[in-house]
């Protein structure tokens, strides 16, 4: 009897195996019914080493999602990070060579090239290497506002205004999702600072979290379709942004229109339910008291299984996009492209690249070079946390150089390779930090002025690169990293003094991850190239520009001040405090008798008044515009026109090189617009943007621009509505914000109002 009743039982699993139904694209309501609540519970809650029956994926995935082979569902593997895939250092899985992914242009860089096809084939080259390393979604692109230079992942980050925030992640978005694999757009939202990043609250009124911070991603959804959209972090106006009802269903689903998945960002548990019930869809990393917290939620009544079955639907038509489900079975080929990805690290790194500075000393000629600075001998190519990124190497500036014809000082060479070894060394050893934090910025050498008498002597032009670096949980702060070091100044003064003083020419290049100070020496070099991080083949990418293979085109996508403190908000943010922990908010501030001000709470004092929008419209003097940005050539503007068409606003310009190379230009379309029902709008904001090909002397193009007559409203936080006011606005075309080449009037004949759900108010739980 007890053979029979066995192999009964076995028949009868066999046959309810059989009864499953297997995952596919049309079917997934069906599936979402036969699932149990546990198997859903498990579905939305990510599949991590605290997991049964858990396989680890490639060393330093950032997470997958549960797998379910009795409905054909595999695991969703997603991956780090936004400007390359992140694997953990020198992997080898035994069957074969070292794995190394390509180090990318940062997304500062990217953002800087004004220019959505470099975005693109960016996102194209990170979505094949996705693909090829086994994951199916890369968390990327990070599109939070520039709010402040100072925010440790603002290399990241893409700019100070959201729409060039917001249409260069859809590039990237596109370029990613074009070959297959998806992404993430993080983090959502006013995930403005990495102190106490965990639980800090973003205070803001509505007018300011409807403009600028959450703007960016409304016009990067408009113009893309991401996979997965990350809940971020923090607490909005005293609510945690996971658990917002307001932003992840009023604001993302239903004003924006977003069809896709909520996935938190990796934060461990909160309030599960809550999360569930506000738009979240997927919890990462995910853990085994989540899916209990779950199962009791729905057991008494405070989770609703419509939440659970819409999460469950969402999970799963992510599960049907992805390489894991259209190749079950298959293994990836852990072989990237890396030669064809370097060659286009190297021609994308020389498109973000911006001139601050040049009284003829640039385009270089071969000839004699005496590079100063550490980081002409070790370059940055990116930074730390979810964007480091394990490269198979980093061209240098001096070698690079070197295959460009000219002569380092060899003298030089050998001090700074001997001193940059060491302290790589003594970091390794002494000062090792956790991983998200990164390594400490290295100090500059001290740099006798005798020595730089004799490199003088054998060099006709310096160049001296100074460098800085940043990376996830830590915020740069003032002093030797918005400011300059005391070495560094040294070194600049003196270089310049001497070369100077013997007719030669000095360039500096900058190595860097945000804005730092320059208004107090940028009188001193001849020439200014800011480099920021541009990927492992930055050295090859700097010496394209500095000799003029590569004209620049770059333009700032953030304001450089004249002092930290002429930003609009500029106290509220933790701009002296230092951590070497990796996530400040385990410690709350108030154990540890520290002022709650910008690490419990951050005030944004400065509403709408971020970068250039203050700038302008206070008058303040920087030391570089949003926007700017010189070239080796030089264009003029002509034939400009402007007209309304139906819910269309559309405008053009001539752009003529008139110069003696060949370049390209990007133009910004700026408007200001009349105050309307509002006390107080900017003086004039970014509203489209565009970007020539490579124009040869003489070589004219007409660029267009088409964008929603919405576009120029303002948010009335009152009435909950977005306007645009009747009257009289400016049109104005140029590179910067600052100085427009060519100006229009367009009248708007009546008001118009677009009203939007009431949302983000402080909630009660």
């Amino acid at each position: 009897m007890k053979t029979k009743s066995l192999l009964l039982s076995c028949l009868f699993l066999t046959a309810s195996l059989a009864a499953q139904p297997k995952l596919s694209e049309n079917n997934i309501p069906e599936v979402v019914k036969a699932m149990s609540a546990r198997e859903k519970a498990l579905l939305v809650v990510g599949f991590n080493n605290g997991c049964e029956g858990y396989t680890p994926g490639l060393p330093g995935t950032g997470g997958l999602t549960h797998p379910f082979p009795q409905y054909g569902i595999p695991s969703v593997v997603m991956m780090d990070g936004p400007v390359g895939v992140r694997l953990e250092a020198d992997w080898n899985d035994g069957r074969g060579p070292v794995h190394f992914t390509t180090s990318f242009p940062t997304g500062l860089l990217t953002a800087a090239s004004w220019d959505r096809d470099v975005a693109e084939k960016v996102g194209e080259g990170i979505g094949e290497e996705t693909l090829s390393m086994g994951g199916d979604v890369i968390l990327a692109p990070g599109m939070n506002l520039l709010r402040n230079p100072l925010n440790g992942r603002n290399f990241e980050y893409f700019s100070e205004d959201p729409l060039l925030s917001g249409s260069i992640a859809a590039a990237f978005i596109n370029g990613v999702q074009r070959t297959g694999a998806g992404t993430s757009a993080k983090h959502f939202a006013a995930n403005s600072q990495e102190s106490n990043r965990l639980d800090g609250d973003s205070r803001m009124d509505t007018r300011t979290l409807r403009e600028l911070y959450v703007r960016g991603f409304e016009i990067c959804l408009r113009e893309s379709e991401p996979w997965t959209v990350m809940a971020s972090y923090n607490l909005l106006n005293g609510l945690y942004t996971q658990e917002s009802h307001d932003l992840l269903t009023r604001i993302l689903r239903e004003d924006f229109g977003y069809k896709g998945l909520v996935v938190t960002d990796w934060t461990g548990k909160r309030n599960t339910p809550l999360q569930l019930h506000a738009g979240c869809d997927l919890f990462m990393g995910g853990m085994a008291v989540q899916t209990e917290h779950i199962l009791a939620s729905l057991e008494d009544g405070s989770l609703s299984p419509e939440d659970l079955d819409r999460a469950a639907t969402k999970v799963l038509e992510l599960v049907v996009k992805s390489a894991s489900f259209r190749n079950q079975g298959l293994t990836p080929t852990l072989q990237p492209d890396l030669q064809a990805h370097a060659a286009l690290v190297r021609s994308m790194a020389g498109e973000g690249m911006v001139l601050l500075k040049n009284d003829g000393t640039l385009p270089l000629s071969p000839s004699r070079v005496a590079l100063f600075g550490v980081h002409s001998y070790s370059l940055i190519p990116g930074g730390n946390g979810a964007a480091y990124v394990s490269c198979p190497y980093v061209s240098q500036l001096d070698a690079a150089l070197q295959e460009a014809g000219f002569v380092p000082d060899p003298t030089l060479e050998q001090l700074y390779r001997g001193y940059a070894s060491f302290i790589e060394a003594d970091v390794a050893f002494n000062h090792k930090v956790n991983v998200h934090v990164g390594k400490a910025q290295k100090e500059e050498l001290e740099i006798t002025r005798s020595l730089i008498e004799q490199a003088e002597k054998s060099a006709d032009v310096a160049v001296i690169t100074l460098g800085r670096t940043s990376g996830e949980a830590r915020d740069r702060v003032l002093d030797k990293d918005f400011l300059l070091q005391e070495n560094e100044r040294t070194l600049l003064e003196n270089v310049c003094e001497v070369f100077r003083a013997a007719g030669k020419k000095v360039v500096v290049v900058l190595n860097i991850c945000g804005a730092v100070e320059t208004a107090s020496w940028n009188h001193l070099p001849d020439a200014i190239l800011c480099a920021w991080l541009p990927g492992q083949e930055g050295g090859h990418a700097i010496a394209d520009v500095l000799t003029g293979k590569v004209n620049p085109s770059g333009r700032l996508p953030m304001t450089f001040p004249v002092d930290y403190f002429d930003i609009a908000g500029a106290e509220d943010f933790p701009y002296n405090f230092i951590s070497n922990k990796a996530n400040e908010s385990a410690v709350h501030p108030e154990r540890r008798g520290l002022d709650p001000k910008n690490l419990t709470y951050t005030d944004y004092t400065e509403g709408i008044y971020v970068g250039y929008r203050h700038f302008l419209t206070r008058g303040k003097e920087v030391a570089y515009p949003f926007g700017f940005g010189l070239s080796y050539t030089s264009f003029a503007y002509s034939r400009p026109s402007v007209k309304q068409q139906g819910g269309q606003i559309v405008a053009s310009v001539t752009v003529t090189n008139t110069g003696s190379v060949a370049g390209k230009e990007a133009v910004g379309l700026y408007v200001h617009a009349p105050l309307g029902h509002f006390s107080d709008k900017p003086e004039r904001e970014l509203r489209a943007f565009g970007k020539t090909g490579l124009l040869q002397p003489g070589e004219s193009q007409v660029l267009t621009f088409s964008f929603p007559l919405k576009d120029l409203a303002s948010f009335n936080a009152a009435l909950s509505r977005w306007e645009v006011a009747k009257g009289k606005y400016s049109v104005h075309f140029g590179a910067d914000c600052t100085r427009p080449a060519a100006s229009l009037p367009l009248t708007i004949g009546r008001a118009r109002n677009y009203p939007v759900n009431r949302a983000c108010e402080p909630e009660k739980h």
